[in-house]
């Protein structure tokens, strides 16, 4: 009997006109490549990675309009046509006023900080982010996590992991008056939450609060496109409305942003501070021309900078961020079918492996997350990243943060990797998954100062 089709397949809006070509590794040359970069992902040399899963910044595939803009890339050290085409974006599809361009997000998010925090000062956001929290207690801020607590929860169904909890806000409100508080700090599809959305009801609401209470919302717009695609999915009365338009409104409902264009505009490396108010802009610009570059170019070439404008715009596709999240949702049911406990529901830029449920033997000061990450590559040169107790860092006493959420990130970069791809990583985990209880943990044998994560080494336990 023939068989129905119930569900039309989908393939991705672009075809190839190029390949790189990767290298495939035995499992003893893993082995050592793994010791020698002390148990930590990040330290691999990259010729070693068969299919690279780390991150998806910067690591995107750029389309061939973004390569023409490449060569009309103005070089010039002051006033770049470049500079203005990119400004001209942001302008259109952000809805933004005055744009500060930054070498990447985190260069925006140092110079937003020293501007706004002050000593004594608290910052409230959605979970937070490793840099953008380092940046706030370098200036003297603290930050305050106010996510709804669903989002600690990587079994939880609920459809907007990103939200605000009102009555966290409120209460810290109360606690230490507006005042003391600069700004809210939102990030659109919460990366450490695992790429979880906001809902366009729960910002509104954050919106009439702070302007009661005159505290601005600076926006964390780096995945904003992916968060739209999930307002579309699922919040009633989007279903029909154009990424392009939800983003605009996302983008209104906010006072600025800090944008690493590495993610959703499709590029290998820039970023900007986009802000309405004036006076925080002119100081902006005094201060990217000391940190960064000068106001036009900001440690970014004129070629990039082209690059991000027509990227911007591609990443508005509806059709763009349904292959994008589709092929995450891929490897989510592939995973899935194995048994492989994950953060529910798929986030919008990589799947998250729940390392408590996969490594249960593991107490979270044997590092299950990173052990986890080390473990996949060996199997079969996949590289993913750890986000749990290693990323989560220390206090200012000195004590570990231990999150809730102890995770591996299986990051997909944009339009790099095919399907088949995704089997490869997605039967490499099942691998692990069946000789879970053999692994044993890590204890850290060098921390860094700052950012540990990055830069951590690590031995096994015997």
């Amino acid at each position: 009997m023939a068989k129905t089709i119930t569900k039309r397949s989908w393939a991705e809006p672009y075809r190839m006109k190029m390949v790189e070509l990767l290298k495939v590794t035995t499992k003893p040359q893993r082995m050592k490549a793994m010791r020698d970069a002390g148990y930590n992902t990040f330290l691999l040399h990259a010729e070693d990675v068969y299919i690279d899963l780390l991150t998806d910044s910067g690591t995107n595939a750029m389309s061939d309009q973004q390569w023409a803009a490449f060569m009309t890339g103005d070089e010039a050290y002051a006033g770049s046509k470049s500079y203005y085409n990119m400004e001209k974006a942001i302008q259109k599809y952000y809805g933004y006023r005055y744009v500060i361009p930054t070498h990447q997000g985190r260069g925006a998010e140092h110079i937003l900080s020293q501007i706004l925090i002050k000593k004594g000062d608290y910052i409230p956001g959605n979970m937070y982010f490793t840099t953008t929290r380092l940046h706030q207690e370098m200036a003297g801020g603290t930050f305050v996590d106010i996510i709804v607590d669903e989002a600690h929860d990587p079994n939880s169904e609920f459809p907007f992991k990103g939200n605000v909890d009102m009555n966290k806000l409120e209460a810290l409100v109360k606690k230490v008056g507006a005042e003391k508080i600069p700004y809210v700090c939102i990030a659109t599809n919460v990366n450490m939450a695992g790429g979880q959305p906001i809902s366009i009801k729960n910002l509104r609401e954050l919106r009439e609060f702070t302007q009661k209470h005159g505290i601005r919302i600076i926006h964390d717009m780096t995945r904003v496109a992916e968060n739209a695609f999930f307002i579309q999915q699922r919040e009633s009365g989007y279903e029909k409305a154009k990424i392009a338009d939800i983003v605009k409104e996302i983008c209104s409902l906010t006072d600025g942003a800090t944008m690493s264009s590495k993610k959703d505009a499709l590029v290998n490396i820039g970023g900007f501070l986009a802000i309405n108010d004036w006076e925080i802009y002119e100081e902006a610009r005094n201060l990217v021309v000391a940190y960064e570059g000068l106001h036009t170019y900001g440690g970014i070439a004129g070629r990039d900078m082209e690059a991000i404008a027509v990227g911007i715009k591609e990443s508005l596709s509806d059709s763009h961020q349904k292959a994008r999240v589709g092929q995450v949702e891929y490897l989510g049911e592939k995973m899935l079918e194995y048994g492989i406990p994950l953060v529910k529901p798929f986030g919008g830029h990589g799947i998250f492996v729940d390392a408590k449920a996969f490594l249960p033997h593991l107490s979270q000061d044997e590092f299950p997350a990173q052990t986890l990450a080390a473990e996949i590559y060996i199997d079969s040169g996949v590289r993913t990243m750890e986000r749990g107790i290693v990323s989560a860092g220390r206090n200012s006493k000195g004590e570990n943060y231990h999150p809730n959420l102890e995770l591996v990130r299986f990051t997909i970069p944009r339009r790099v990797y095919t399907q088949a791809h995704m089997d490869v990583v997605a039967e490499s985990a099942a691998m692990v998954y069946e000789r879970r209880n053999k692994i044993k943990g890590l204890k850290m044998v060098y921390e860094p100062k700052f950012l540990r994560f990055f830069q951590a080494r690590f031995d096994k336990l015997k």
